[in-house]
């Protein structure tokens, strides 16, 4: 087990994650590689340990390191050094792995033989759930309303909206992601809701 770093080391690990971030924020693939090298091993480690398939823990990491590209602009330096915020992001999509494989539903064959022992496809027999042209037609439509509103709101409801509703986080795990209070997440989480539905129906009713 590597040494526990000095306070010293800490601190000069954390300026040097701390730069990295900020260079991440702007876009920067080097800095992002550079981070990858020097937190994917550790944070791997700890992933590993809360989910022992290792198959699993490796895609959980890609996941977080997917997410650090597309939100480093979520840390708070004010509220948690580097190294913890990163560690905070690893170990709760690493339990969050573990809540989706434990809701997997359990499948049954869909093939069949008849009294001939020929191979039959029992899902050949049943009617598609695929959305129809108009229907997808009509789901674009709605997700252009959508991404038009979002961009109405604050950082922070558009923040917390993202990891609440389409990365399926909870309040409690959207407020230690963005290392923030919980408080103030679910009121984000509240007024972005209606400040969007305000404009959707707005939207809407301009379209009639």
């Amino acid at each position: 087990m590597p040494a526990t770093p000095s306070a010293p080391d800490r601190a000069a690990r954390d300026q040097a994650l701390a730069e990295l971030l900020a260079c991440v924020k702007l876009g920067d693939r080097a800095a992002f590689s550079a981070l990858y090298r020097q937190t994917g091993a550790h944070l791997f480690g700890i992933i590993l340990r809360i989910n022992g398939d290792r198959g699993q823990a490796e895609d959980v990491l890609q996941e977080v390191f997917v997410n650090l590209w597309r939100a480093a602009s979520s840390y708070d330096a004010v509220r948690s050094s580097p190294f913890n915020w990163l560690v905070s992001v690893a170990r709760h999509r690493a339990i969050d792995s573990l809540r989706r494989n434990s809701a997997q539903p359990r499948t049954v064959s869909h093939q069949r033989h008849d009294h001939d022992e020929d191979e039959q496809d029992m899902l050949s027999t049943i009617a598609s759930d695929d959305a129809g042209p108009l229907e997808r037609l009509g789901a674009t439509a709605q997700a252009r309303e959508v991404a038009a509103c979002l961009q109405g709101l604050s950082h922070e409801q558009r923040q917390c909206l993202s990891l609440t509703f389409y990365q399926g986080l909870s309040h409690a795990e959207a407020a230690a992601h963005l290392a923030q209070p919980l408080g103030s997440v679910k009121s984000w989480v509240r007024r972005g809701l209606m400040a969007l539905k305000a404009c959707l129906s707005a939207r809407g009713q301009m379209a009639a």
